[in-house]
């Protein structure tokens, strides 16, 4: 198995602090404020360390994340940009159509993120009015017509929620995109097992995250698919243990229980099944109290939950030397996932901890990692 990493790109802020918000929470931007200046290091940082792409988020916390990709498409060389789409913002044959023109632009280098959005409350400021049941329904005829449509087909749908008639690309991309895509309820998995080509799932535990694993393996087996799979986490490694969990005393040691209990009440109002998940990780940060040191919050060896008492979403970090790092990834590795998608806080300093420690312990190992420099 070769292992892919992938990093972040921070478009709604980012800071030496967690940043928080999403998923209901309300954000805070971190003290580090986006600009294109930023962002152009940041991709480069991610190209310099040997990370395949940068995940560009979508949500009303971020920049928008088609342009701010193409944006960065002449300031680096063979970094690829995996890009959050929401279906339903934009038609499909136009979605489409972005996909095949970022891909004869950049040369190839897109990736896609399909994100069906979980809140209600973010989708109806979006002009999105449709339940969650109804969006993962939504979901896979906007994949139906796009997927087509990259084919080279002429398409006419008439569904439930998407029409088009004859729909086609004058010119079709050369290179498919990839699809990665994520989400834990049940509406979920028969989406991604038809039309995703790497399933996504947020840090949780091994044993959780195998029972994943087999249960979308089993529901592509019956599409007559197979998928790869990818795992979201932050990460702090540094060349110590004691190191790293300094650093994650000291994010620790920013978060007020007040804090806490606003981002809490918050995502407690999320429909979404994976921030459940996440939430349910640290008891929804109900035994946080200014006593509370980081190690309390280690779920699993070097597994850190501590993330997520503030930040909706991806809620979990690897915490460590930069060899019990490279052992959690080669756990996780051992499920099944061979994407690991990372960030870090600040993201621009950690690509090169973990471009400079933890891939070089890896390939010390013998562990092949794809890298396109």
């Amino acid at each position: 198995m070769t292992l892919t990493f992938h990093w972040f790109l921070s478009t709604s802020g980012d800071s030496r602090s967690i940043v928080g918000g999403g998923h209901g929470a309300v954000g805070d931007g971190g003290d580090r404020a986006v600009s294109h200046t930023y962002l152009k290091q940041l991709a480069l940082a991610a190209e310099e360390n040997g990370f395949e792409s940068v995940l560009t988020p979508t949500g009303t916390l971020c920049e928008d994340a088609w342009l701010t990709a193409a944006s960065l498409i002449d300031a680096t060389r063979r970094l690829t940009f995996l890009v959050a789409l929401r279906p339903g913002q934009i038609g499909p044959t136009l979605s489409a159509q972005m996909a095949s023109t970022f891909q004869r632009l950049s040369g190839n280098r897109l990736l896609i993120n399909v994100v069906t959005g979980g809140e209600d409350a973010e989708q109806r400021a979006y002009g999105d009015h449709l339940d969650k049941e109804q969006r993962y329904a939504r979901c896979a005829e906007f994949l139906e017509i796009v997927t087509r449509l990259w084919r080279g087909e002429k398409v006419t749908h008439q569904g439930e929620y998407l029409r088009v008639d004859d729909a086609r690309l004058s010119t079709p991309p050369e290179v498919i995109p990839a699809i990665l895509f994520g989400g834990s309820s049940s509406a979920a998995g028969p989406v991604a097992a038809r039309y995703a080509d790497t399933y996504l799932t947020w840090g949780e535990l091994p044993d959780a995250v195998g029972q994943k694993i087999a249960w979308i393996n089993d529901l592509a087996r019956r599409e007559g698919r197979e998928l790869s799979h990818g795992i979201r986490f932050h990460v702090i490694a540094r060349d110590t243990e004691e190191e790293a969990w300094q650093v994650a005393e000291r994010l620790i040691g920013r978060i007020t229980p007040e804090q806490v209990a606003r981002a809490q009440a918050g995502l407690a109002t999320s429909k979404s099944e994976g921030q459940r998940r996440m939430a349910e990780l640290h008891g929804r940060g109900g035994a946080f109290t200014g006593a509370t040191s980081a190690r309390d919050l280690e779920l699993h060896p070097n597994v850190w939950a501590g993330v997520g008492l503030i930040r909706g979403g991806a809620g979990t970090a690897l915490v460590g030397s930069h060899a019990q790092v490279a052992d959690r990834i080669q756990e996780y590795a051992a499920l099944g996932i061979d994407h690991f998608v990372l960030s870090g806080y600040p993201n621009l300093e950690e690509t090169y901890h973990v471009g400079e420690g933890v891939i070089p312990e890896l390939l010390r190992r013998g562990v092949a990692v794809s890298n396109r420099g």
